[in-house]
């Protein structure tokens, strides 16, 4: 393969890549909208409904991939069991804190929870993985841990939501990364997992009469059934568009999500939004900026990199 082709498979790997990760943070940008569509529900069967109809799609793209083998090695594996059992519960317990918060109308917190999120992450490495912070890094969590002081003293408490969002992600990714197995599989196994207590639960509810499912009105067991494609599908966009993006890239469009969140917070759910939260969010915003300064002058260089790297290309 000549260093043209290279860079053109490179090129529009990066592109699919791309839009593949653009429209998994879009959807989950839109999920607001199907939360509170399910916010009459009971939140403990969503969550399960979430689950169970994830297995299924999980399923169907890992045959389809032909990734069978390794998830059948993972399932003979005590330690990849345990590991497993541990990510799956610390994501359920992120999955039912924005499921209920969304309900109560509490979105302008997830949308903190999730901005907060990567700066958590990476005190979480120079904590337990013995990471350490650039200068940027350390003034962008000092930012952060303003802004939560600030909420605290308006309030009187801890902005709970959103920090156990933060840290029950960032928890789960800290674990995911020792789970030896790749994100398809993973999902597949941490869900399979779940769906366990998930059936028994929602078993328990149609024997005792207190299922929504093809049980009461049409519009609860559509909405029950697109839990699974709203779960599963973005996620797993998310993990083979990642597969085809710079760290970097990834690291800016993280944004996309809590911000697209924020927004209909504000503006169509018309949640309040006070003076200390403008000033928390500020605090925030000026923190991702300087944490993602050195992503986008990477980003920034490699691009000119790749447009003298094409152009030279072409010449020759």
């Amino acid at each position: 393969m000549t260093a043209q082709a290279f860079s053109a498979d490179t090129d529009n790997g990066a592109r699919r890549g791309f839009v593949l990760a653009l429209a998994a943070y879009f959807l989950w940008g839109l999920l607001p909208f199907f939360m509170k569509a399910v916010a009459h529900l009971p939140l403990a069967e969503v969550v399960a409904h979430r689950i169970i109809w994830s297995v299924p799609i999980a399923a169907a793209v890992l045959v389809w991939l032909g990734r069978t083998a390794d998830f059948k090695a993972a399932l003979r594996s005590p330690r990849m069991l345990g590991m497993a059992a541990l990510t799956a519960a610390l994501i359920t317990i992120n999955w039912s804190i924005y499921v209920w918060a969304i309900a109560v109308d509490r979105t302008v917190e997830t949308a903190l929870g999730y901005y907060i999120n990567p700066l958590v992450s990476v005190s979480v490495g120079a904590i337990f993985l013995g990471e350490r912070l650039s200068r940027l890094q350390v003034v962008a969590v000092g930012l952060a841990t303003v802004a939560v002081v600030v909420l605290t003293i308006d309030s009187g408490t801890l902005p709970w939501v959103s920090l156990a969002l933060a840290f029950s992600f960032a928890a789960y990714g800290f674990f995911r990364k020792t789970l030896p197995i790749g994100p398809s599989q993973g999902f597949l196994l941490e869900v399979l997992i779940l769906s366990i207590p998930a059936l028994g639960y929602i078993l328990y509810l149609a024997a005792t009469g207190q299922g929504h499912f093809a049980t009461g009105a049409w519009q609860d067991t559509a909405l029950l059934l697109c839990c699974g494609p709203i779960t599963a599908v973005p996620l797993l966009m998310f993990a083979f568009g990642a597969k085809l993006l710079r760290l970097s890239t990834i690291g800016i469009m993280q944004y996309i999500a809590p911000t697209m969140v924020f927004l209909i917070a504000v503006l169509i759910f018309h949640e309040p939004f006070g003076m200390t939260q403008a000033i928390a969010f500020a605090l925030i915003w000026a923190a991702l900026a300087i944490y993602s300064w050195p992503m986008l002058t990477a980003l920034a260089g490699a691009s000119r990199g790749s447009a003298s790297g094409t152009t030279s290309g072409t010449t020759h």
